[in-house]
């Protein structure tokens, strides 16, 4: 007989030391003694790799064993779906996640592990004031709930960090180490995130990257010049500029950064060839003088061909003007003022180009200005502009990937995803997450309320744009021709973070009295929470399961009994309070990969449950209650 422990979904996040433990138990096995690591044993294993060193480098603060005790705290909480505050819930594959970012960046660790091409956060300034996203949760999900009113008790208010504090830093590294480390595993292989900060904590925003990511995969540091003018913000140096930390998962698998051709670059490629587009460049001097002709490469003599000859510093070696003059790559041509070298410069793929790394003149007015298109009367301190997320997303090419901001504020970066989307008609798709904040405003009480109207706004302008545009296209349509095909995710799915829709036991609040646990184990053999839909429970099933919440779900009759295919047939889950076998063996006929069903659906009937566990193995399906 299947025990309970076997066939029961865990209604917590995914452990991510686990999964790393386990990968070092693949590497290193001779290293865990009982189930646990043999520090001694790890040490003499890597013998020359290790050091005894009192003092080593890295970055420590008080507090940072806080920090990475955050990470390894599970949550039993789970993403309630917001129907009415959505936008084309059943087809958008864009989320916007109202709740306390460190307990949803545990709950996706599942579903969207290793999955996130690109983050753009532009987290809260240490400048002394409160802090947006405190770090008195102690408890986690259960502060939480307090915090936004979601059961009574005293609230949990923001802290603030005023430059006196012994942990002014501290602070604020503790809130940014478990986030980031996170963030980190929803990255693709070939992700990228992007960290907007100032200069009161960029140097420790790098050194907190480069422990996560690994020195090696830091990326240069993008300056964006936020401002033009002093201002009061500093008696010595005007602060004009803010920086874009940038690190990779993966360096070597990050494809070469390249931004699109701008209308009036692509009109310099007038001429064409056999091998694409092309303009003659002028191959004159570099304008530079050779400080050691002798051992510059590229200082040399080139003979023209009126025999002519002149030595200085060009800019491509001797070797390989020789074969672009051979292949006609590059020509010898003569003016008024003597020989020199033309080279085609040709239009590489796709029409990209690489970037430097600088943002200029992209100040914070700007952000205000895309706020104001959409939504003239808000005022919000400091939004970025679209530009600069629009910018990151088009060099670390995210073209139909996912892009993340746990930050979100205002939704700045869902508008540049989705006027970037309508600009060239490709498929990115935006996770946002959002504390509610409150704000004074009674229409829209907290920061969440503020970041989902925005993106309201814009999906309604693009929403008339696009509709516009496709009356004028159709009205230039020959006869006999077809519109063009696009295909534009107008919408967003809006969940929010809350307690399991499932009883969960908790053995450090449970009665200790036998009459008292008598009662409480009476209550948890009901497990599922009262007044919780059907589509909370699917979700929250779905969520646990490890699969992505904007997957494809169908649902079914098998007689009179509902099931859902999630993901074509990846999982199967039937909500019914009391199941019947002509409902399971008509699911198992359908082959899904695995199969979730109520637990309180068995009430009474263990015979049907160890019966259709044995029924599922035979079939070679997963089986679960929840």
């Amino acid at each position: 007989m299947a025990t309970d422990a076997e066939t029961k979904l865990p209604l917590t996040s995914p452990d991510v030391n686990s999964a790393r433990l386990d990968r070092l138990r693949e590497i290193f096995p001779e290293i865990f003694t009982e189930g646990k690591i043999d520090f001694e044993k790890f040490q003499q294993v890597l013998s020359g790799d290790t050091t005894e060193a009192a003092e080593r480098y890295g970055l420590s603060w008080t507090g940072k064993s806080e920090a990475i005790k955050n990470i390894q705290t599970l949550t039993t909480g789970t993403l309630l779906p917001a129907r009415d505050e959505s936008v084309n819930f059943d087809a958008t594959e864009n989320l916007i996640i109202e709740g306390d970012n460190l307990e949803v960046l545990k709950l996706l660790q599942g579903g969207y592990h290793g999955r996130v091409k690109m983050i753009y956060i532009d987290p809260p300034y240490n400048t002394g004031g409160d802090f947006i996203y405190p770090d008195n949760y102690k408890e986690g999900l259960a502060d939480y709930l307090k915090y936004s009113g979601q059961v009574s008790g005293e609230g949990v208010k923001l802290t603030t960090n005023p430059e006196t504090d012994g942990r002014y830093h501290s602070k604020w590294l503790t809130m940014m180490y478990p986030r980031l480390f996170l963030a980190r595993n929803l990255l693709s292989e070939d992700g990228v995130i992007f960290v907007s900060i100032d200069d009161s904590e960029a140097a420790n925003v790098v050194k907190l990257c480069q422990e996560i990511f690994g020195e090696e995969n830091m990326l240069p540091t993008i300056i964006r010049r936020a401002k033009i003018g002093g201002g009061s913000d500093n008696k010595h140096i005007a602060k004009e500029a803010d920086y874009v930390i940038a690190a990779a998962k993966n360096a070597e698998a990050l494809p070469k950064f390249y931004i699109p051709h701008t209308e009036k670059d692509l009109r310099r490629y007038n001429q064409q060839d056999e091998r694409g587009k092309f303009f003659w460049d002028t191959y004159s001097r570099s304008g530079l003088a050779s400080e050691d002709p002798d051992s510059d490469s590229l200082y040399y003599e080139v003979e023209f061909p009126d025999g002519s000859k002149r030595a200085e510093r060009w800019r491509r070696s001797k070797e390989r003007l020789a074969v672009d003059v051979k292949e006609g790559e590059a020509k010898f041509v003569t003016t008024g003022s003597g020989w020199t070298i033309h080279f085609k410069q040709r239009l590489n793929e796709e029409g990209k180009r690489p970037r430097q790394i600088l943002f200029d003149s992209m100040g914070n007015t700007e952000g205000g200005a895309d706020l104001e298109k959409v939504w003239p009367e808000l005022n919000f301190p400091y939004p970025k502009p679209c530009t600069l997320i629009s910018f990151l997303a088009e060099i670390s090419g995210t073209e139909g990937g996912i892009i993340m901001d746990f930050f979100a504020g205002s939704g700045t970066t869902a508008q540049a995803v989705l006027e970037l989307n309508r600009q060239n008609y490709r498929n990115r798709k935006f996770i946002l997450v959002q504390l509610p904040e409150p704000t004074e405003r009674k229409d829209f009480p907290t920061i969440a309320d503020i970041t989902k109207e925005r993106v309201r706004r814009v999906i309604k302008k693009l929403s008339i744009a696009e509709t516009q545009k496709r009356k004028q296209e159709k009205s230039e349509l020959k006869l006999g021709d077809a519109a063009p095909a696009r295909k534009l995710d107008l919408g967003f799915k809006v969940f929010k973070l809350s307690s399991s829709n499932f009883k969960v036991w908790d053995a450090t609040s449970a009665p200790k009295d036998a009459a008292g646990l008598a009662e409480q184990l009476k209550l948890m053999s009901q497990n599922v929470v009262e007044n919780r839909g059907d589509e909370a429970l699917l979700y929250e099933i779905i969520l646990k399961s490890n699969l992505p919440l904007t997957g494809k779900i169908q649902s079914g009759k098998i007689g009179a009994q509902t099931f859902y295919d999630v993901a074509d047939g990846t999982l199967a889950i039937c909500l019914e309070r009391k199941l019947t076998l002509e409902t399971l063996r008509g699911i198992i006929a359908r082959k899904p990969r695995s199969v979730i069903c109520l637990d309180i659906a068995f009430a009474g009937n263990d015979q049907l449950k160890t019966n259709i566990v044995l029924e599922m193995k035979s079939h070679g399906i997963e089986f679960h209650t929840a």
